[in-house]
């Protein structure tokens, strides 16, 4: 072959094989918390210790308005996984398998399988507990599954009522157990505690990933800062309960109605906690200390996240990784008087979301409406997967653009809902007002409304709602232009 041919040829193969590489999709590596509001440093909050999550978002895009479909672990993990609103899906609930109703569904990690990537899930990606179930086959290889209730006190020998719930125990056996402490601090080591064993884990699967020829979805869930707050005892020490933000406003919204409010539920499940009857709000010690924790599983899982973001750096992975932050839902911390989850309010449905793509030159803070059924669709045409015809209803509009080129915004509304003593609570958000509207899922009845305005502030303080406020005729017409929403599925059968 003549010098010149064989040049040409070599150089063809050199720009042929370079073309290949850069065109080899990007690695996903979605990060999970439970329980996580945006009490953190990067969302401006003063007090959180969360240094690894803070530096690493400079970088990063940060969602500042982002939210859950549903505020509830099980539905909103759903709601990531299927691209789908709990509304377009009847899975509002614990206990209702979502392959007895969608047998067909293709999950977001499924769908990267079905495109030739590695898929895995280490720690709480579906929520495993109260009937629920890993989805076996939206993974490569076998779950790494980990506890969400755990204590390390040597003395702790039986099983509390949250653990036997979350070990899949039945609601009738779990009942009949004792009730474990609402926090735990103990000199033990990070590992002591899932958190730690699941971040050592994935340091160890991005290890092995280094050299896979396949392109990896790695799902990485964390439990923490969810109750019960046990956490190593130098991350309750960085923190003085007194210095921490305490709720000014412990009172149910003026001319709220009684199904949007809560008191007691997952809270009352542990045994430092006094009902609503005896205690209505808590003491301020009482508060002062789940604050207290709060944020020492802030800080905890913090440490836990930096572990997994440092060791993608060095090995190289972060030059072809998206990676994605996203917490399930929010969090009320005695606002209101309310606890935990569960309700319709802002600080049980805005989550912190944060996106860092490869190709981004700076980090930036977005003010742009999004929904955690935006992942599903984002994620997929990242990575240049074309999402096909499917069982379940993809609701989520993507955000690929956006997220290399922030211009015009995507949503101007976001969706949400919570069922309540047998009324479902769906909610509209636009920058400046909430409306919530309470009716049967049949809508047999006239709705009763909530409107709230966020001009003073994200706690809701009055429902303002009249039938002539412009604002809810804004909203309304928004609100009935949504599908109507699917009943809620039957409880699945237990697993033997």
């Amino acid at each position: 072959m003549p010098l010149k041919s064989g040049f040409i040829l070599f150089a063809l193969f050199i720009v042929f094989n370079c073309s290949q590489a850069q065109e080899r999709p990007y690695n996903v590596l979605m990060i999970l918390v439970d329980d996580l509001r945006p009490t953190l440093g990067t969302y401006s909050d003063k007090h959180a210790i969360s240094p690894n999550i803070d530096n690493w978002a400079k970088d990063a895009m940060v969602f500042e308005r982002a939210y859950s479909n549903q505020a509830v672990c099980v539905a909103s993990r759903y709601n990531l996984l299927l691209g789908s609103r709990s509304t377009s899906t009847g899975l509002y609930d614990f206990g209702r398998a979502f392959r007895d109703s969608y047998p067909e569904a293709l999950t977001l990690p499924e769908l990267f399988k079905n495109n030739g990537f590695y898929t895995a899930a280490i720690g709480k990606v579906f929520h495993v507990g109260h009937n629920t179930y890993n989805d076996k086959q939206s993974w490569s290889v076998p779950h790494w599954h980990d506890k969400v209730i755990e204590y390390a006190n040597p003395d702790h020998e039986h099983e509390t009522r949250e653990e036997a719930l979350f070990a899949n125990k039945s609601w009738g056996d779990a009942n009949k157990l004792e009730k474990g402490s609402a926090w735990e601090r103990l000199e033990v080591s990070d590992e002591a505690y899932a958190d730690g064993r699941v971040a050592n884990e994935a340091v160890k699967r991005l290890d092995e990933l280094r050299s896979n020829q396949k392109p990896f979805f790695l799902a990485v869930g964390f439990a923490r800062p969810h109750l019960p707050f046990t956490v190593p005892k130098k991350y309750w020490d960085l923190y003085d309960p007194q210095d921490l933000p305490f709720p000014n406003n412990q009172k149910n919204p003026l001319n709220a109605p009684s199904v949007a409010v809560k008191r007691d539920g997952e809270i009352s499940q542990y045994s430092e906690i006094p009902l609503a009857a005896e205690s209505d709000p808590f003491p301020e010690e009482l508060t002062r200390t789940l604050i207290h924790g709060y944020y020492a599983g802030v800080s905890y899982v913090d440490v836990q996240i930096g572990k997994v973001l440092k060791h993608l750096k060095e090995t190289g992975l972060d030059k072809n990784t998206i990676v994605v932050l996203w917490g399930d839902h929010g969090y009320l911390l005695g606002e209101m008087g309310m606890w935990t989850k569960h309700v319709n309010y802002e600080l049980a449905n805005r989550i912190p979301l944060i996106f860092k793509h490869p190709k981004m030159q700076k980090g930036f803070h977005s003010e742009s409406l999004i929904e955690t059924v935006d992942l599903y669709p984002t994620l997929a045409t990242l990575a240049k997967i074309a999402i096909p015809s499917m069982q379940q209803k993809i609701d989520g509009l993507s955000y690929d653009k956006y997220i290399l080129h922030p211009d015009k915004e995507i949503r101007e509304t976001v969706y949400h809902c919570f069922p309540r003593e047998g009324k479902l609570g769906r909610a509209i958000r636009n920058k400046d007002f909430r409306l919530i509207a309470w009716q049967s899922i049949k809508a047999t009845e006239p709705a009763v409304y909530e409107l709230y305005s966020y001009k003073d502030g994200l706690v809701e303080t009055e429902n303002i709602w009249r039938e002539d406020h412009p604002e809810f005729l804004k909203l309304k017409k928004v609100l009935d232009a949504e599908p109507a929403p699917l009943p809620m599925r039957p409880e699945s059968k237990p697993k033997k």
